[in-house]
């Protein structure tokens, strides 16, 4: 059993990993086919090429998904944006932006992924989160000074990050998440870039105005929740107003 166990385990971590590059990969073809095929002139584009090579995805991958998105080569893209609002377990508001090629298809399974939830009509929820622009980064420097760091890009707050928070972050460095005007959201990432922060998002995102209280017991439940909306082929993010 237990060597069973393990042949299983692995396959379910080899699993998640394909999952994660499939949606790397993903967020490549739409953020060109959002803000252009030039990585340099598009900041949600050059997040995603550099957390796809930390990935090891090769470098022929990457520039067919941004051939895909901008529109170039044969193979262009057909992904549809669509939006679901609802809440988790406890009344947890969740907005989950979906990509697919199908709509057909992932309409009824993400009714079926909220059971557990309630699944609500468009407009529903998202009063209740703000629109923003997100631009998360880490620094050398230990001794940063964060505040001065959004003020001087440009953003409008920010938040500490630390590598539990995001994977993408190594220890040892200072993360932050930068809050910003939408139409800002390229002009900070390039001066943190250009400062010596390094970039790992850069995307619109909604953020929740309040949070639930919840017990331990039920933040796993919320966790689990939300779990399963990640792991979705077609789900590229998922807000929802926990801490």
């Amino acid at each position: 059993m237990g060597r069973q166990w393990l042949h299983a385990k692995r396959a379910i971590v080899n699993l998640r990993k394909g999952q994660a590059v499939g949606k790397v990969v993903k967020e490549i073809t739409v953020a060109a086919k959002l803000g252009g095929g030039d990585v340099a002139a598009n900041a949600r584009l050059f997040a995603a090429v550099e957390k796809a090579r930390k990935q090891s995805v090769t470098r022929d991958v990457i520039e067919r998904a941004i051939k895909k998105g901008a529109g170039g080569g044969d193979d262009k893209l057909t992904l549809e944006h669509i939006v679901f609002e609802g809440y988790a377990p406890h009344k947890v508001p969740v907005i989950v932006e979906v990509y697919t090629d199908n709509h057909q298809r992932t309409a009824p399974e993400m009714r079926v992924l909220f059971k557990k939830g309630t699944l609500g009509a468009a407009g529903s929820n998202k009063f209740l989160f703000d629109h923003v622009g997100l631009v998360e980064a880490h620094h050398a420097d230990a001794a940063i000074d964060l505040e001065a760091a959004a003020i001087e890009a440009g953003a409008n707050d920010f938040e500490p990050l630390t590598s539990e928070q995001n994977d993408d972050i190594p220890e040892g460095r200072t993360g932050a998440r930068f809050i910003t005007d939408r139409s800002a959201v390229h002009a900070v990432s390039v001066w943190l870039g250009q400062n010596g922060w390094t970039v790992i998002t850069s995307e619109l995102g909604y953020l929740a105005k309040n949070f639930p209280d919840l017990d331990d017991a039920q933040r796993g439940e919320v966790g689990e929740f939300l779990q399963s909306l990640e792991d979705h082929d077609d789900v590229q993010r998922v807000w929802a107003a926990v801490k």
